[in-house]
């Protein structure tokens, strides 16, 4: 990362990290100042940045070059992307870094946040910086004042990336939150994603609803996926959650629905709200078991069930999917939330754990746990650093669908050698 304070440079590298996570990239922030608050303590006045304070500089760099250690470290051992969280704000200490990475034979990328918007970065220091680490127990007001003169502090010395000097380095500048954007030699499938991600992102305040349909047939009896029409109760959520979205969600939201009759029948109460069907968000497809019972799977082809248990999030149903499927299949609708501005999802158990893993940071053991249940909206609202989640239980009663992890068990049969006796499965 590169830019000075308050640009969104930390915003962007956690957004990154869990995305790059999410779709299975193992990937670890590195923030400088945190190594600097371990070296320095949390209270580090303005002038400590100052460019001439050599006892500042000196610890910084000492933190520089412990966070690149730990960087290689972690790239050597399991990791596959390291986001060198920093200001970065000198060409000396790019080179610096660019120098240290082809020594130990990895690739470096160089996002830039350049902003000029005041309004922008006020709003930076005043909901991120005032309430950082650095600024605990100090009154807000003596807070942004201390944090804007250390932002004159770098200015003095800030070199951003240019063309001019830069052109054989790949980089991403990201202009005024996203308004512009400016690339230079992106190389490969992986710098390629980054970048298409980071250009979705922006910073309007909005909130993502995700609600399950309502109670099916197929739930009522305990069996999965299908396409059946709702219970009675289940009408009766539709009704609730239309009044829901009338009196307590905003004018402007967007309702997304799978394919399915029980999420459009689920939506057909809600007026003056455009709806738009997906089939991205269509329920994970379970192949040969749809329409069965966890006992008759459990009955019928034990061993595949219990591999299920063992590792839910890579296991695949027999022609169907597993977790990590719908994630890939998934993948378009999260860069088109994140476009979005306030949107309400009605979708399936597995696609809100999904999407719940994604903007809450849950890895791929907990996602397949996750609870979600039926008749409740779950609001999401992106805040600087994460995500604040709300949950609306909207009181209409319905059967529980959620299934702890159960114990494995020895079993024989499995999927695979009994799908001779079973037609094929449309």
């Amino acid at each position: 990362m590169v830019g000075l304070p308050a640009r969104g440079k930390t915003y962007v590298a956690r957004k990154l990290t869990r995305y790059l996570n999410w779709i299975g990239v193992n990937t670890k922030v590195f923030n400088l100042g945190e190594y600097r608050r371990e070296m320095a303590g949390p209270h580090c006045k303005h002038s400590f940045f100052d460019p001439t304070n050599a006892d500042g500089m000196n610890v910084r760099e000492k933190c520089a070059e412990l966070a690149l250690e730990d960087i290689t470290k972690w790239l050597n051992d399991k990791g596959q992307v390291a986001i060198f969280d920093a200001t970065n704000t000198t060409r000396a200490r790019r080179k610096k870094v660019t120098d240290h990475l082809a020594k130990q034979g990895f690739k470096g990328f160089f996002v830039e946040s350049v902003c000029d918007d005041n309004e922008i970065i006020l709003s930076n220091i005043l909901e991120v910086k005032v309430n950082s680490p650095d600024y605990q127990g100090v009154p807000s007001e003596e807070a942004r004042q201390d944090f804007e003169a250390r932002i004159s502090q770098y200015k003095n010395f800030y070199e951003p990336i240019s063309l001019d000097n830069d052109y054989d380095m790949p980089f991403l500048k990201v202009i005024d939150g996203g308004k512009r954007f400016l690339m230079n030699k992106v190389e490969g499938y992986l710098q390629s994603r980054i970048v298409y991600y980071i250009m979705n992102l922006h910073i309007t305040p909005r909130a993502i609803y995700l609600s399950r349909h309502g109670e099916s047939m197929m739930n009522l009896e305990g069996k999965i996926g299908g396409d059946s029409d709702l219970t009675p109760r289940g009408w009766e959520y539709s009704k609730a959650l239309g009044e829901f979205v009338k009196d307590d969600m905003p004018a402007d939201l967007k309702v997304w629905t799978s394919e399915m009759k029980r999420t459009n029948q689920t939506a057909s109460s809600i007026v003056d709200r455009p709806i738009e069907k997906w089939k991205a968000i269509n329920e994970i497809d379970a192949g040969v078991c749809e329409g069965m019972t966890y006992e008759e799977i459990q009955d019928q082809f034990p061993e595949d069930f219990a591999r299920r248990d063992e590792d839910k999030f890579h296991y695949r149903y027999a022609r169907g999917e597993s977790y990590e499927d719908l994630i890939a299949r998934l993948e378009p609708v999260i860069m088109e939330l994140e476009r979005q501005h306030n949107v309400l999802v009605v979708c399936h158990q597995a696609v809100a754990r999904c999407l719940l893993a994604y903007f809450l940071d849950h890895n791929s053991e907990e996602l397949p746990y996750l609870r979600v249940p039926l008749h409740t909206v779950i609001k999401l609202t992106p805040v600087a650093y994460g995500c604040r989640v709300e949950q609306f239980d909207l009181k209409i009663p319905a059967v529980n669908t959620h299934r702890d992890k159960p114990k494995v068990v020895a079993v024989s049969r499995t999927l695979e050698d009994a799908l001779e006796t079973v037609p094929d499965h449309e």
